[in-house]
C-alpha cells in the first residue's frame, strides 16, 4: 500500500528542510527525504564549515516558518560589505569602499550562521511540526508523473505519492534527470578553500572581500571564539594553487592567508579544519516539470559571491509557497507560473555572478587595474551604488 502526502521534497540540505518547515508550518502534509542523515555537530569529520548569509527577505520566509526563532541567537550581523581592490605590484589595499546597509534599510544586510548549526536547528524544528515527516538516510530512486499526481519510489523499497513532488537533491539532481531536464554549466577552473579563523582586530560586522587574483578572498563576521575575534573565510583560487595551500603546513598556511588578507585583521590563525569546494555556474533549462518543481541547486548554482546562493534558493520556496496558496498545489498553473517567475531573475543573477567572478580571477595587471577602476566609479555613482545593494540583497 503507497503512502500519500501533499508534498515529497527529496533532498534535506538546508534548502530542502527549510522547504520542509515552511510547507509543513503552512499546514502541508510534507514528506522530506535525503541519502544521508545531516552533520549537526562542527566537530563531526564530515561537518559543513562553509557560513551562509540570510539576507533581509530570508528572514520573513523562516520567521513564518518558525525557525528564525531558533537561528536568531546564533547569528551574527552583517551591518557592512566591504569591497577591497589589492590587485597592485604588492597585496595591500588600493581601492575600499564600503557599503552600508544603513543606506537602504533599518536593518543589517544579512545574519551569519554555520552549515551545521543551521542543519541542527532545521532538523529540531521539523521535529515540532506534526504533519512533517523527515526520513535520513533514504534516497529518491525513481519519479513518475501523471496529471493528478507525482509517483516516486525510495530506496527503502516504499512508493509514495504527492500532489507536488520538490526537486531540492543538488546540482547532480537525480529528479531534475528523471524529468529529462537539461542544465547550462559553467566551469571556471576553480576551488574554494572553506574554514574559519581567529584574529586580533575587531570584525565590527563587517563582511571584507577582498580581490587581486584567482577569485575573491571573504572574511564573513562570526562570533567570538576563546574571547577572540572569529571569520568564516572562502578563499577561492584556481584548482592547482587552492591543492597546493589545503596539504601546506598550518604554520606556512596562516602566513599565506594572512599575506592574502592584506593584513587587515592582523595575524590570521586557523581555527578549523580546512574544507575545498569546487566552484561552478549552473541553470537548469526549466525549473518545472509535471507536478514537479526544482528549487536550489537541482535549478540553479553560482559561486559564493555576493551571498547570493542560498538566497536565491529561498526565493524559489516563497515563490512556490505564494503559488500553492493562489493556483493550486502542483497543479499546471501554479508550476507554470513558478518557471516564469523565477527563471529569469535566476538567469540574471547566474550571469551576474559569473562575471563578477571572471574580474576577480584576473591576473594580467592592466585589467587589474581597469577592475580597481570600476569599483571607484560604481562606488562614486550614490544612484548606482544604492541600486546594486537592493539587488544584491533582494530588496525593492
Amino acid at each position: 500500500m503507497r503512502e500519500t502526502y501533499d508534498i515529497v521534497i527529496s533532498g534535506g540540505g538546508i534548502a530542502g528542510l527549510t522547504a520542509a518547515a515552511a510547507f509543513g508550518g503552512a499546514g502541508y502534509d510534507v514528506l522530506c527525504v535525503d541519502p544521508a542523515p545531516p552533520v549537526i555537530a562542527e566537530g563531526d569529520p564530515e561537518a559543513d564549515l562553509r557560513t551562509t548569509a540570510l539576507l533581509q527577505p530570508a528572514t520573513d520566509l523562516l520567521d513564518a516558518a518558525g525557525l528564525w526563532q531558533r537561528l536568531a541567537p546564533h547569528a551574527t550581523p552583517l551591518q557592512v560589505m566591504r569591497i577591497v581592490d589589492a590587485g597592485g605590484a604588492r597585496p595591500e589595499p588600493r581601492v575600499s569602499h564600503d557599503f552600508d546597509a544603513a543606506d537602504i534599510s533599518d536593518r543589517p544586510f544579512g545574519w551569519n550562521l554555520p552549515n551545521w548549526l543551521l542543519r541542527r536547528e532545521m532538523v529540531a524544528r521539523l521535529d515540532e511540526i506534526e504533519t512533517v515527516t523527515f526520513r535520513p538516510g533514504i534516497a529518491t530512486t525513481g519519479l513518475v508523473t501523471r496529471e493528478s499526481e507525482a509517483l516516486l519510489r525510495l530506496s527503502d523499497g516504499r512508493r509514495v505519492a504527492a500532489r507536488l513532488a520538490v526537486a531540492a537533491d543538488g546540482r547532480n539532481s537525480p529528479l531534475r534527470a528523471g524529468l529529462g531536464i537539461g542544465v547550462r554549466t559553467t566551469r571556471f577552473g576553480q576551488k574554494a578553500l572553506a574554514f574559519a579563523v581567529t584574529h586580533p582586530e575587531p570584525h565590527q560586522n563587517v563582511s571584507t572581500e577582498i580581490h587581486r587574483s584567482g577569485g575573491p578572498f571573504t572574511l564573513v563576521p562570526l562570533p567570538d571564539r576563546d574571547g577572540q575575534p572569529c571569520s568564516a573565510i572562502v578563499w577561492m583560487e584556481t584548482g592547482r594553487e587552492a591543492a597546493r595551500l589545503a596539504a601546506l603546513p598550518v604554520a606556512e598556511f596562516e602566513a599565506e592567508m594572512t599575506a592574502r588578507s592584506c593584513g587587515l585583521f592582523g595575524p590570521l590563525k586557523l581555527a578549523s579544519r580546512r574544507t575545498v569546494w569546487p566552484i561552478i555556474s549552473q541553470i537548469a533549462e526549466r525549473f518545472c516539470g509535471e507536478r514537479t518543481a526544482l528549487m536550489a541547486e537541482a535549478a540553479h548554482v553560482v559561486p559564493p559571491i555576493g551571498a547570493q546562493g542560498l538566497n536565491m534558493s529561498l526565493a524559489d520556496l516563497q515563490v512556490l509557497l505564494d503559488l500553492a496558496a493562489q493556483d493550486g498545489l502542483g497543479s499546471e498553473a501554479m508550476l507554470q507560473g513558478y518557471h516564469r517567475r523565477r527563471w529569469p531573475d535566476v538567469a540574471l543573477r547566474v550571469a551576474g555572478v559569473g562575471m563578477l567572478n571572471r574580474a576577480s580571477m584576473l591576473e594580467a595587471r592592466p585589467l587589474r587595474d581597469l577592475r580597481a577602476g570600476l569599483l571607484d566609479a560604481l562606488y562614486t555613482a550614490a544612484p548606482v551604488r544604492r541600486a546594486l545593494m537592493q539587488l544584491g540583497v533582494g530588496v525593492r
